[in-house]
């Protein structure tokens, strides 16, 4: 198992940054954090996090930093419907019922898919039936073609977004299944799926057939500003948006 300071090195060199830079970012001397990395001086709790904290090390990580530095993990990690995230998950409802009706959903890590509003079964309807079944995957359901592939016109823009999207993602932090579904799904890169944007866009829509009708649509995440729970930590709320007045019009039909 690797060392407390052999995993801030890596968090360090995975941000780009000397230990100089570190140093200053976290208001102690250059020469402290060699000594961490090299495990000649053991950090306490405090400055695990310190440090985690100036290398924007995800929660779930810095439990892994104080393990390794033997101290107790410091964020819990409860499920959603667990009576203590009851307020949070209350909120992500009150979200995605207020978007209806245009769709919204709410996703983990792993983009397991966890709630939707009710103006998202509508375009599931012609999804393989082992693709909706529970952990419902956003990324094989968008790019699958037993689901939803089937029915995006611009399919290759949507994969060129999702896979910006999972290498930011795993960047960040390097997560097995994550990396797993990113082979599966989006490596390697086809020929044409790298895009050109035009001047006048300012967002890349998808742009799906639905009903016999051209939806054009955009999409924007929330998350929670402050979380101290993994699992909040790790949720992230899309809000679909239409991008034309035709598509605008459509849900406002379904509203009716």
């Amino acid at each position: 198992m690797a060392t407390v300071g052999e995993l801030l090195r890596q968090w360090r060199h995975r941000r780009q940054l000397s230990q100089l830079d570190l140093a200053i970012a976290a208001d102690v001397s250059a020469r402290h954090v060699s000594l961490v990395e090299t495990g000649k001086s053991q950090p306490s709790a405090e400055m695990v996090l310190r440090l985690a904290e100036q290398l924007d090390v995800p929660l779930r990580e810095r439990n892994g930093l104080l393990l390794a530095a033997g101290f107790a993990p410091r964020y819990a990690e409860r499920p959603l419907d667990s009576t203590a995230l009851s307020a949070a998950r209350a909120a992500v409802e009150r979200v995605l019922r207020a978007h209806e009706p245009y769709p919204a959903l709410a996703f983990d890590r792993h983009w397991d898919i966890v709630m939707t509003n009710r103006a998202v079964p509508p375009f599931l309807a012609s999804v393989a039936p082992d693709l909706l079944q529970p952990p419902m995957n956003l990324l094989r359901l968008g790019l699958d073609p037993r689901g939803l592939a089937a029915l995006v016109v611009n399919l290759a823009d949507v994969r060129t977004v999702f896979r910006s999207r999972v290498r930011r993602q795993l960047a960040a932090a390097p997560d097995a299944r994550l990396a797993a579904l990113y082979r599966e799904l989006l490596a390697p890169e086809a020929p044409g799926e790298t895009r050109e944007l035009v001047e006048a866009e300012v967002v890349i829509p998808m742009i799906i057939r639905i009903d016999g009708v051209q939806l054009r649509m955009f999409s924007t995440i929330t998350t929670f500003g402050t979380p101290l729970d993994l699992t909040l930590d790790e949720l992230a709320v899309e809000s679909y948006y239409p991008a034309d007045a035709e598509t605008a019009e459509y849900f406002e039909r379904t509203r009716a």
